[in-house]
């Protein structure tokens, strides 16, 4: 029985850990052929020996997609190996020294978050568009509810997911005469930043709080959403925001 995606072409910025590896594996699992993105070398060696480990296809290149030229290599090298491009997921997101007071953040912060999150999938986006056009294509952008519940502590970050947000809407506008989905996705889920989820008084706070009483998991709760939206089950949705958090965050889409 043919996948979800067979034969479809995916790439994954961040796909070398945390959620945006997981989606690259379910993709993978479902018969697309993923290209996995990352700055760094060591997790995309990782991601893709797993994935062609468990019988799919899938190619790393390393790649900060906060640099257009770096950008529109990869996205070159990925149509050059398999034709197009069907599928594109914006996970990457700069976490380094992320929590910070509004009256302590400073330019240098900002200018992370924003060059990682909103620029980054801005180059992806109109990098991938010529392809995406010509397949009616999918955009799946990752969020916060950081960003949409102003959660304290988190001024930059949770700016650059809006902004996210936002160019997912306007690009939903815009490209849907193409046949082109863009929607975000809100996750929270555990991943190798709370490698125990019981330990990590945050996550335990968090979990306490969330009407299913417990942290996503990256392979079960949120790729799987991702997946949907990469599909044709997902084709009349488009500019939606998704709050895959376990009810922590209820009509926020709007």
């Amino acid at each position: 029985m043919a996948g979800q995606l067979e034969g479809k072409v995916a790439i994954v910025t961040g796909g070398g850990r945390g959620i945006g590896r997981a989606i690259a594996e379910v993709f993978a699992r479902e018969g697309a052929h993923v290209a996995v993105l990352s700055r760094s070398q060591a997790p995309i060696v990782e991601a893709v020996a797993v994935i062609r480990a468990q019988g799919g296809e899938a190619i790393g290149m390393v790649c900060d997609v906060g640099d257009r030229d770096a950008v529109d290599a990869a996205v070159n090298e990925v149509v050059a190996k398999w034709g197009g491009v069907d599928v594109l997921v914006n996970n990457a997101h700069d976490t380094r020294d992320i929590h910070c007071a509004v009256m302590d953040t400073d330019d240098d912060l900002i200018e992370r978050q924003f060059r990682s999150a909103f620029h980054g999938s801005l180059y992806c986006m109109q990098a991938c568009f010529p392809y995406l056009k010509e397949v009616r294509g999918k955009i799946v952008n990752l969020g916060s509810a950081a960003g949409v519940k102003g959660m304290a502590g988190y001024v930059a970050y949770a700016a650059s997911k809006e902004a996210v947000r936002a160019l997912t809407r306007s690009a939903a506008n815009e490209w849907g005469r193409y046949g082109i989905t863009c929607n975000t996705i809100c996750p929270v889920a555990a991943t190798e930043m709370f490698n125990d989820v019981k330990e990590n008084p945050l996550l335990a706070q968090i979990a306490a709080g969330r009407p299913l009483g417990r942290i996503g998991i990256a392979q079960e709760d949120i790729a799987p959403v991702a997946l949907f939206l990469a599909t044709d089950a997902s084709q009349y949705i488009t500019g939606h925001t998704l709050m895959v958090n376990g009810g922590g965050t209820m009509d926020a889409g709007r």
